[in-house]
């Protein structure tokens, strides 16, 4: 017998008993992690599958197989020998669903008996720019979610909060003397960086706006901020512009900690 004979042989038998192997735990749709290191099947395995009524989806991300792991009430498993009735999902319907208004599949589970706590956003846009825009404003806003349900409290946004922390750090830096006062006058220079780089982004005069923006707060307006749509210093509360409080201390605290891994820096090597 020649050996690519054999060989065909051995493979047919192993994918056969992989096969039936999966049959047997009694799952009848199957999906497989895209593999970057090799194959994770080919077309012989892909017959022995659809002989035995079991629906095979390919190439699915490493990054979503938790994703649908949690959405489908299954578990991941390494190999065929560790596959039993117990790490299943359950649903009513897979199958295929063309996309109004294109030609693109996509594979739809319907009637899962165990869903997970998970949604799923399809986005759609017309080139890959446009579908990276809109990924990106999405991931933002649940970041903003994840801030409020971890810390639930909100400040005014528009520098208002920094310009406000600026001012009372300036008169804190005039109480104290030696490095104290330093630090706490440059805490509050480096604070009102903020508000200026606002503005500049805005279009707007960054000194004029900051100088505005710090009356108003020394005047007692401690939601004062900028308006970048009316190009002036507003109440940031009346305007309902927000933003979570862990933003903020977040920035802050990272700020901080990278400041102080500097200063205890005391020496360079420079290497040529």
């Amino acid at each position: 017998m020649p050996p690519w004979i054999a060989s065909s042989a051995t493979n047919e038998n192993t994918f056969s008993t992989c096969a039936k192997k999966i049959k047997k735990s009694g799952a009848n749709v199957l999906l497989i992690q895209k593999s970057i290191l090799r194959d994770a099947y080919n077309e012989l395995s892909l017959h022995f599958l659809a002989k035995m009524n079991i629906l095979v989806v390919t190439d699915v991300e490493r990054t979503d197989v938790e994703f649908v792991c949690r959405t489908l009430g299954c578990t991941p498993v390494p190999h065929v020998d560790s596959l039993t009735p117990e790490k299943l999902g359950t649903a009513a319907h897979v199958g295929d669903v063309v996309l109004p208004g294109s030609g693109h599949k996509v594979v739809k589970f319907t009637g899962v008996a165990n869903p997970g706590k998970t949604s799923t956003v399809l986005l759609r846009g017309s080139n890959q720019l446009v579908l990276a825009e809109a990924n990106r404003s999405i991931h933002d806003a649940q970041c903003v979610v994840r801030s409020l349900v971890k810390e639930r409290f909100v400040v005014a946004g528009g520098g208002a909060a920094e310009t406000e922390a600026s001012l009372r750090l300036r008169e804190l830096a005039l109480e104290t003397t030696g490095m104290d006062s330093h630090c706490f006058k440059a805490y509050a220079d480096a604070l009102e960086v903020i508000p200026y780089t606002l503005a500049e982004n805005a279009g707007l005069k960054p000194i004029e706006i900051v100088t505005e923006l710090r009356k108003a707060h020394k005047e007692g307006m401690v939601g004062a901020g900028i308006d970048v749509k009316k190009g002036s210093i507003s109440d940031m509360y009346d305007e309902n512009i927000i933003q979570p409080l862990l933003v903020t201390t977040s920035a802050i605290k990272l700020a901080t900690e990278t400041v102080c891994m500097i200063l205890k820096v005391d020496d360079l090597v420079v290497v040529m």
